[in-house]
């Protein structure tokens, strides 16, 4: 992972030495609620429903044990002993103090992290695919350009305040593990004929009320580039973003009502970059600078290529579901990537107790070189597992609640921390994720019913990404009450998914009683109508939504006279 210089620390400890004593005047009364809400806002500081809530940067997913303890202990002395992953690859605390956040700030940057730019309107954490630098099917390794992008992004003084947030996503696999469309700006690696080294970029995805995927912008911009490209896209949306909405400020709105004059913008904006900007020339990223940050991101010393084993032999019923679903093909002979699953009966997906970010830390420690990942879909991942060792890791997880064989099945959800935490939300998601784990823990059934995605929302703004659901649940509400929108034939863009599109409602919204029992009749519905082989996403798009639309519609009681 990346080495913080000198320079890195003194610019993080600095920021927070800065939120100091922006919270002291705060606290003191000398400077006003909406003067502290922008400042709060861009090292993460939240105003939630219940208490304040911090964000906490995981850039591109990576962090160490050590960044790992220190988030436990966080959440034991100032939090209420656990914290929540996100699918921004980001950790949430909910309930520190506000009084108390300059501490954490400090304990933050003891460890080379801290929220900068998790909130506001501003370029937010860049996230990547969970298994890059091992990934079987990587073609070029995209860490050290997310670094780069992290680096040009962060306090970028011409984008502190963009017309609305902002989000960047990257992969250098051959399947698109971090749903590039869905974002603002997808970047997708790539070589040429010549074997150069460049960037697909995509432009203008998004979620929220407007669900749109990303257009190609550009089919190759060299990777020495990239800054000046994305320098150029930023550039418009700042200038021509809608500032007089927020509904309608997000990029994806302007690049729909522009086409293709956004377009002939960007690349005019590039041009003048290079040809006329004071100092244009220098965002070209120099040989040397992608080398001593692609430094950091060498093969850990002690992991070499090993002769690979057949991982099944000998295995038990459990252990053989683990290593199916938990454990994933790695680029180094002899390795494996090992997923943690958050997903399990009696804590919401994606939250971790300090208990168990200790254990993780632990276990990366000794299975893992001290190396951990944040994925998207809310779990965590050690990137670096010998496969002899995977037997004592598999025992070692299940002793800390990590080895639920659920990976890619239908109680391995997202879902956003809703109405119980965000003042956002329109509906609480917890308690609905629950109810349909606890309904589907038969792990022969869970295996029966096989891959797919589900995916829940408090509230339109989709931090649980229901649209790219294969099964996406959206709360709404009624007159002050919970209710839930079902939307079906979602895709993130990998390769079970097929191209990234966003699910289609099935029908009016579901009381609160209701909604899994909805999703249990889709479930069902898949069960009875699939072909031999057939997974539930090539089922809805060969048979349609009319016979699932029916199942569910048949179970509404509350909703029936509506």
């Amino acid at each position: 992972m990346y080495a913080y210089t000198d320079f890195d620390r003194q610019f993080v400890r600095a920021r927070a030495a800065q939120f100091r004593d922006q919270l002291e005047r705060h606290l003191a009364g000398q400077l006003p609620d909406d003067d502290f809400r922008a400042l709060r806002l861009q090292n993460g500081w939240y105003i939630q429903r219940h208490a304040p809530m911090l964000r906490i940067a995981v850039p591109y997913g990576v962090m160490d044990s050590r960044q790992m303890r220190q988030l436990a202990r966080i959440a034991r002395e100032y939090d209420r002993g656990y914290g929540h992953f996100t699918t921004r690859q980001n950790l949430q605390f909910n309930w520190i103090p506000l009084a108390q956040g300059a501490d954490v700030m400090d304990l933050l940057a003891d460890v080379d992290m801290h929220g900068i730019q998790t909130s506001g309107n501003c370029i937010r954490n860049i996230t990547s695919d969970v298994t890059a630098g091992v990934a079987a099917d990587e073609l070029v390794d995209p860490r050290p350009y997310a670094e780069v992008l992290r680096q040009w992004s962060t306090l970028h003084p011409e984008f502190a305040f963009l017309p609305r947030k902002f989000k960047i996503a990257i992969s250098g696999a051959a399947e698109d593990r971090a749903a590039i469309a869905w974002h603002d700006i997808g970047l997708q690696l790539r070589k040429n004929d010549a074997g150069e080294v460049g960037f697909q970029v995509l432009v203008g995805g998004g979620m929220g009320r407007t669900p749109v995927i990303g257009q190609e912008i550009n089919a190759f911009v060299p990777w020495n580039h990239i800054l000046v490209y994305l320098e150029a896209i930023v550039r418009v949306y700042n200038r021509f973003g809608r500032r007089d909405n927020m509904y309608k400020a997000r990029i994806k709105i302007l690049v729909k009502a522009e086409g293709q004059a956004f377009f002939d913008a960007v690349n005019a904006e590039y041009q003048q970059i290079l040809d006329t900007d004071e100092g244009g020339h220098e965002q070209i990223i120099p040989d040397a600078e992608l080398a001593r940050v692609a430094a950091s991101f060498v093969t850990p010393a002690g992991v070499s290529p090993a002769p690979s084993t057949d991982i099944f032999a000998g295995a038990d019923a459990a252990y053989r579901r683990w290593l199916e679903r938990n454990v994933l093909p790695h680029r180094v002979s002899g390795y494996r990537s090992v997923t943690l699953s958050l997903k399990r009966v009696g804590l919401p997906p994606g939250d971790a107790t300090d208990a168990q970010m200790d254990a993780a830390a632990d276990l990366s420690d000794q299975f893992s070189h001290g190396e951990l990942r944040v994925s998207h879909d809310q779990n965590l991942l050690l990137p670096w597992v010998r496969e002899s060792d995977l037997p004592a890791l598999y025992a070692a997880a299940k002793a800390h609640g990590f080895a639920t064989p659920n990976i890619g099945l239908l109680t391995d959800m997202i879902t956003c921390p809703g109405g119980d935490f965000c003042a956002l939300a329109n509906a609480r998601s917890i308690p609905l994720a629950q109810e349909i784990t606890e309904r589907f823990q038969d792990l022969d059934e869970l295996w029966d019913i096989g891959d797919i995605d589900l995916h829940i929302s408090g509230c339109i703004n989709s931090c649980g990404h229901h649209h790219s659901g294969h099964i996406g649940v959206l709360g709404v509400d009624k007159d002050g009450t919970e209710w839930y929108q079902i939307t079906l034939g979602g895709s993130d863009g990998s390769t079970l998914s097929g191209p990234s599109v966003a699910g289609k409602v099935i029908g009016p919204s579901f009381a609160a009683d209701e909604a899994a029992d909805a999703v249990e009749a889709v479930i069902a519905t898949y069960r009875r109508e699939r072909q031999a082989g057939e997974r539930f996403i090539a089922t809805v798009r060969r048979i349609g939504l009319d016979a699932f639309k029916q199942a569910a519609n048949a179970i509404r009681r509350t909703t029936a006279a509506h």
